[in-house]
């Protein structure tokens, strides 16, 4: 299928290795000329060295903090008439409540919800005017789906929902629409710090922690980077644009809620 996307320009945050490197590779695979964003400027070199190969697109790295007012204007600076904006951030570590003081509060809302807002009021007008958008909010199935060791993450990337339902009834009349992508328990770093954290706090091999991880989802194995970067190039297609404000479940189909 042509998604209907070559020839566009993306950002997509926080993208030189993971989930956002998986959704850069895809849109770069159709023909979108792609800005990936981190901290680590070797660490993005090779990235965009790896997806040039890969998908022989075009992909500019732009080290930058998008935690930061001046990392967010480097950021769009580099691509200020961008049709796709892919958000994505690292969370915050799973802890308790009593880890969470008000520094951790405020730092999880600025990387999980105040980052992508900002960087959504830069770009949507420009969107708007064009009359094509793309926006993709990566947040995590614990939005439908809270638990306690992930309440500071899951309470920042549901207020980024909240904002971004209200927003797409608005924009969506001229052709931008925004999703969010609600991802468990794909094969990444992610993944290897959870089985870590469980080695240490079980006394279990690694391997037998993924075991247990991987047991836990109903598909009974870890969900695909690709996987995940073709549900995020179709989300970006022209074939999309009746689809906004919606909440994309891949979780292996572990969900257990109807809506």
């Amino acid at each position: 299928m042509d998604l209907g996307i070559k020839g566009r320009k993306a950002i997509v945050c926080a993208s030189s290795r993971g989930l956002g490197k998986a959704c850069a590779t895809s849109l770069a695979g159709e023909g979108v000329a792609v800005v990936i964003n981190g901290l680590d400027q070797a660490r993005l070199d090779a990235a965009a060295a790896e997806i040039r190969a890969a998908t022989g697109g075009q992909v500019t790295p732009v080290r930058a903090d998008i935690n930061t007012e001046a990392g967010r204007a480097t950021l769009v600076a580099a691509c200020p008439d961008a049709d796709i904006l892919v958000n994505n951030n690292a969370g915050p570590p799973p802890g308790k409540l009593a880890d969470w003081d008000h520094a951790a509060w405020l730092s999880a809302l600025e990387a999980n919800m105040l980052a992508p807002i900002l960087l959504i009021r830069a770009l949507v007008p420009g969107m708007r005017e064009r009359k094509f958008g793309r926006i993709v909010n990566i947040t995590s199935a614990m939005v439908k789906s809270p638990r306690p060791p992930m309440a500071l993450s899951t309470t920042a990337r549901t207020g980024l929902t909240a904002f971004c339902k209200s927003l797409s009834s608005d924009v969506v009349a001229d052709n931008v629409t925004i999703n969010n992508m609600l991802p468990e328990r794909f094969d990444t770093d992610r993944q290897k710090f959870m089985a870590e954290r469980m080695v240490k706090e079980q006394g279990i091999a690694f391997e037998e922690a993924r075991r247990q991880i991987a047991s836990s989802i109903a598909a009974k194995r870890f969900g695909l980077p690709k996987e995940f970067g073709d549900t995020c190039a179709f989300l970006c297609s022209v074939q999309a644009g009746f689809m906004s404000g919606q909440n994309v479940q891949l979780d292996g189909g572990s969900y257990a809620g109807l809506i």
